[in-house]
C-alpha cells in the first residue's frame, strides 16, 4: 500500500520536468533524494515506471497508467488544502474565459457580472467565439463548450444538462396546427440550420423516432433560425439553453413535449487542475452552481 506522498510528488515532478535533475532543481532538493524516492516508489510497486538513459527518459506502459492516477491523487489533496486555506482568500488577478457567442451573451454574461461584483479585485476577460480555441495557445484559463473532450491534456467538468427541443411560435401553431407525433413534422414548415434542404430529426422519450423533414427555411446561422421561429415562420429544433427563456415567456411553445433530442454536453474545459489558480477554481464552482440553479426545464 502506497502512503509515501513525497515519492508520489517526486514522480509527478520528474515526469513534468523531464528529468530527475530538473525535478531536483524545481523542488530544491538534492538529486540523490529524488533518485532515492523514485527507487523506493518503483520497489514498493514492483514495476518500473520510467525507462531512463543518459539522454532521455520515458514512461513505461505501467508508468503512464500510474501517472494519470497520481495526478488525480495530488489534485484531490491540493483541492482539500485549498478548501481549508483559501476559503477566505481574496480572489484577484485576471481571469480569461471563452464561450460560444449566442450562449455566452444570453447566459454567461450575467454570471460573469455577478461574480466580478463579488470579487472586485478580479478582472475578467470574456471572449465570445464559436471557434474551438486551443487553450494552451490562446492563454485562456477555461472554455465553456458544448461537446465532448477530445484533447487528453485538458480537463472537463460537466456544468449542466443539455438537450434539444422542437418549438414554434403560438401564431404558427394556431395557423398550422400542433403535431401530436414526430411523424407529423414531415407535413410542417421546418426551419433547418445548415445547407441541406432535408434533415433527419431523431427523438427519444416515450419512443425512439426518426423523421425526415423538409426545410421551408434553411439558414447557416443558429440565431437566424431562432429569430425565424419567433416570427412564426415554422418549427425549429434548438438547444433548450437557446429557447428556454422564450418558452417560459410564451414567445415560443414546445411541441412534442414527450420527445427530446440528445446533444453535446455543456462543460467547462481547462488545463490540468493540479496547478489551477484559486480564481479559476472559484469561478468554475460558481458557474456550475448558477447554471444548475437556472435549469428550469425537464428533459
Amino acid at each position: 500500500m502506497i502512503d509515501d506522498l513525497p515519492a508520489l510528488s517526486a514522480f509527478a515532478r520528474i515526469v513534468s520536468a523531464g528529468s530527475m535533475s530538473a525535478a531536483a532543481r524545481e523542488l530544491d532538493l538534492p538529486l540523490s533524494v529524488i533518485s532515492k524516492r523514485m527507487a523506493q516508489l518503483e520497489k514498493s510497486l514492483g514495476v518500473r515506471l520510467l525507462q531512463r538513459t543518459t539522454r532521455r527518459q520515458a514512461l513505461t506502459e505501467e508508468g503512464t497508467l500510474f501517472h494519470a492516477r497520481v495526478l488525480r491523487i495530488l489534485d484531490e489533496i491540493e483541492q482539500a488544502e485549498t478548501l481549508l486555506s483559501s476559503s477566505r482568500r481574496e480572489i484577484s488577478g485576471l481571469l480569461r474565459v471563452t464561450a460560444p457567442g449566442e450562449f455566452g451573451r444570453q447566459h454567461i454574461v450575467p454570471i460573469v457580472a455577478d461574480f466580478q461584483r463579488q470579487h472586485p479585485q478580479l478582472a475578467i476577460q470574456l471572449d465570445l467565439s464559436d471557434a474551438v480555441l486551443n487553450l494552451l495557445e490562446s492563454g485562456h484559463d477555461l472554455a465553456i463548450r458544448f461537446g465532448s473532450l477530445e484533447d487528453s491534456t485538458l480537463v472537463a467538468r460537466r456544468l449542466a444538462p443539455n438537450y434539444r427541443v422542437a418549438c414554434a411560435a403560438p401564431a404558427y401553431l394556431a395557423q398550422y396546427g400542433t403535431p401530436s407525433h414526430p411523424a407529423e413534422l414531415a407535413q410542417h414548415r421546418c426551419i433547418l440550420i445548415g445547407e441541406q434542404r432535408r434533415a433527419e430529426w431523431r427523438f427519444h422519450g416515450e419512443e425512439q423516432v426518426a423523421v425526415r423533414v423538409n426545410g421551408a427555411l434553411i439558414t447557416n446561422d443558429g440565431q437566424a433560425a431562432h429569430a425565424l421561429a419567433l416570427q412564426a415562420a415554422g418549427i425549429v429544433v434548438k438547444s433548450i439553453w437557446d429557447v428556454g427563456d422564450d418558452i417560459l415567456a410564451g414567445r415560443l411553445q414546445r411541441v412534442l413535449p414527450a420527445h427530446s433530442m440528445t446533444t453535446a454536453p455543456l462543460q467547462a474545459i481547462f488545463p490540468h487542475s493540479q496547478n489551477l489558480a484559486p480564481r479559476v477554481r472559484a469561478f468554475i464552482d460558481y458557474l456550475q452552481a448558477r447554471l444548475q440553479q437556472a435549469w428550469r426545464w425537464d428533459a
